[in-house]
């Protein structure tokens, strides 16, 4: 208890200049200004390469279904790369810990680039799938070795206004994906979205060259290979088992459970070889710190609803609304902006004040009335009414994921940077594919049970558009589209509860102040 209470104390003690490496003088700290300009570009390119290529890849899926052909497998497209993707996470982190944090993004953006390469030379889809996955162990390190990069380069009270920058450029690669990968498939085929990453990846290459190199921690140059085995056996199954789960189809159902049992003994094991090993793959102490795992708790909630909330929002727009793809897009961008502003507001005054975990204290729980609000009232608002809606509810979910990093790197301290920053990654990964199989478990159920013919039409009006529902009488009309739209008020109660567990998380955090 009482290192719980002192942590905030130490960690308001001033920063000492570095001394040199001769022993004599002090090194001169670098002006805010060159600081900026030398580490924000060197991990902005980086993270921005992680981020726009899933949802780049998500919008070219149809176009490579269409080319390579057997399009029941072109999820694995994607399935592939977020497995491997949370797989490398912690592995980079620890890498990273021990080797330095800047060879092993140069690493990382190599594999990156090797991957993109391959994937765009790729003759069938099973062949794009296998070099996805080696695509995906180079972007798992280029997120989780951005944030310890930050940690690494910037001051403690800094930190807060770069993570609220770098949550920019992440909704900003999201918003940016589908655009860039809807004109470069039309323009210049599907190819196309993996060569772009070779010059991009270069760039990055360049810039973070620029950085300085820190060594690591040589003294923990052994790591834990039956540890990563059983977090790949824990991974796995469990992300495969959430894809299944979200069919909600009665013959995967089976399967899914299997591979989910399977995923949670793997984990078990994980647990029980961590304890023991000399040299963790994830070290079992980070977890006795109460902001560590609450922050990590906090972490997976905010990835449930967010990821969530953008995933389902343009089917109720379509299903509900009768909105067209491009209505769509337009009315999603309050709410991907609200993010970025207030992610980019909370960094500014967590430098400026030092506090952090007030913010998604009050954060949290206003975006949990909103849903809520959205979950009951949604029928009332008009459609130019929504965006304005989703962007409030937005600007609260954007106090989470800048505090979140900061209080786990200030705990983890310099040594365990990069294990800490793959932690929360890794938590957010697997809060956003729970949340989205949980959401969409709750929606196909509730559509189910109310009317099997109400379930068959939804899937219609996914495919066909709002106009298939025009074939139904008027009286059926009126029926169906008011059974889904009470089968998506459970889908937002249930977003609004994964924001409802953050916000007892964030009110129990010891740590609120750096």
């Amino acid at each position: 208890m009482n290192d719980t209470i002192d942590q905030p104390t130490k960690l308001r003690r001033p920063i000492q200049p570095t001394a040199a490496a001769s022993g004599g003088e002090p090194d001169k700290a670098p002006s805010p200004r060159a600081l900026f300009l030398t580490v924000f570009p060197s991990i902005m390119l980086p993270m921005f390469l992680a981020v726009a290529d899933q949802t780049i890849v998500a919008t070219a899926l149809p176009s490579i279904a269409s080319n390579l052909g057997e399009i029941e497998r072109a999820s694995w497209v994607v399935v592939s790369y977020l497995i491997a993707n949370t797989i490398a996470a912690p592995a980079y982190g620890r890498l990273g810990d021990t080797f330095g944090r800047r060879p092993m993004m140069v690493v990382a953006v190599t594999i990156f680039m090797i991957g993109s390469v391959l994937c765009a030379l790729a003759p069938s889809i099973e062949w794009l799938t296998a070099f996805r996955v080696l695509q995906g162990f180079g972007g798992g390190g280029l997120m989780t070795l951005s944030q310890a990069l930050i940690g690494e380069a910037i001051p403690p009270r800094e930190r807060g206004r770069y993570q609220g920058y770098l949550a920019g450029v992440s909704v900003s690669s999201s918003t940016f994906g589908p655009v860039a990968g809807g004109y470069l498939t039309q323009a210049f085929g599907w190819q196309s979205i993996f060569w772009v990453n070779v010059p991009l990846g270069l760039v990055a290459v360049a810039l973070v060259l620029r950085l300085q190199a820190r060594p690591g921690d040589r003294r923990r140059t052994t790591f834990d290979i039956p540890g990563l085995f059983l977090f790949i056996m824990f991974v796995s199954p469990v992300i495969l088992a959430l894809e299944e789960l979200q069919q909600m189809q009665s013959s995967t159902m089976p399967m899914a459970f299997g591979l989910l049992a399977f995923g949670l003994l793997s984990l078990a094991t994980l647990v029980w070889q961590e304890a023991r090993s000399t040299s963790p793959l994830i070290p079992p102490s980070l977890f006795k710190e109460p902001s560590i795992w609450r922050s990590d708790g906090l972490a997976a909630c905010h990835g449930a609803a967010l990821v969530s909330l953008i995933t389902f929002l343009p089917i109720y727009l379509r299903a509900v609304r009768g909105s067209s793809p491009e209505e769509t897009g337009l009315m999603l961008l309050p709410l991907t902006f609200g993010i970025g502003l207030g992610s980019l507001i909370t960094g500014q005054i967590v430098t400026r004040t030092g506090r952090t975990a007030v913010f998604p204290s009050y954060g949290l729980p206003a975006a949990t009335l909103g849903l809520l609000g959205l979950a009951f009232f949604t029928s009332r608002l008009t459609v130019a009414e929504l965006p304005w809606a989703w962007g409030v509810i937005a600007l609260c979910m954007g106090t989470v994921m800048g505090v979140v990093q900061l209080t786990v790197q200030a705990i983890a301290g310099p040594r365990r940077l990069g294990t800490s920053a793959a932690m929360v990654q890794f938590s957010r990964s697997v809060g956003a594919a729970f949340g989205t199989a949980a959401v969409a478990a709750i929606l196909f159920a509730i559509l189910a049970v109310t009317d099997r013919d109400t379930a068959r039409m939804f899937g219609t009006i996914i495919e066909q558009g709002p106009e298939a529902i025009a074939t139904l009488a008027p009286a059926r009309q009126a029926v169906v589209q008011a059974e889904i739209g009470d089968a998506f008020r459970a889908a937002f109660v249930t977003i609004a509860t994964f924001t409802g567990i953050g916000s007892l998380l964030a009110w129990t955090m010891p740590l609120r102040r750096v």
